[in-house]
């Protein structure tokens, strides 16, 4: 077994909501035992409030987390990479993990809507971990 720390990429459009819960969630469960990155194939400005205020309520703050273009070399350095609804936007590159989740795009939304959005990504995170993290004795 590679005791290398593995490399996650998560990939959406505007990296405004689904790729920064994700990112968040992996980051906050794993605590530094896997790289986490987030990305968006066309940035937006600002990380969406709804999203902000949603993972609030579980207890992780990503208020100070800024949009991040999504670039080549980012994508060469992971591991897995996940997207979230950018199409053919994600550079493909041999020996690389990826993972397309289906998920509704939180933008324009409350946080009403984005709340079963965050709570489809954690139970979609947590499974990621069980894969790239197995627990003694199951790997």
């Amino acid at each position: 077994m590679s005791t290398a720390i593995p490399s996650v990429l998560f990939v959406c459009v505007h990296n405004a909501g689904r790729s920064q819960m994700a990112a968040a969630f992996l980051t906050h469960l794993t605590q530094g035992r896997v790289h986490v990155r987030s990305a968006g194939s066309t940035p937006a400005d600002e990380v969406n409030l709804a999203v902000v205020e949603a993972m609030k309520e579980s207890g992780i703050d990503i208020s100070a987390e800024i949009p991040k273009v999504l670039t080549t070399e980012a994508v060469r350095s992971s591991d897995v990479v996940i997207t979230m609804g950018c199409g053919d936007a994600c550079p493909i590159f041999p020996g690389k993990r990826y993972l397309d989740w289906q998920l509704d795009d939180p933008a324009g939304h409350g946080l009403i809507a984005v709340r079963p959005i965050r709570d489809e990504i954690e139970t979609r995170v947590r499974a990621l971990i069980a894969e790239l993290l197995p627990a003694p004795g199951q790997g």
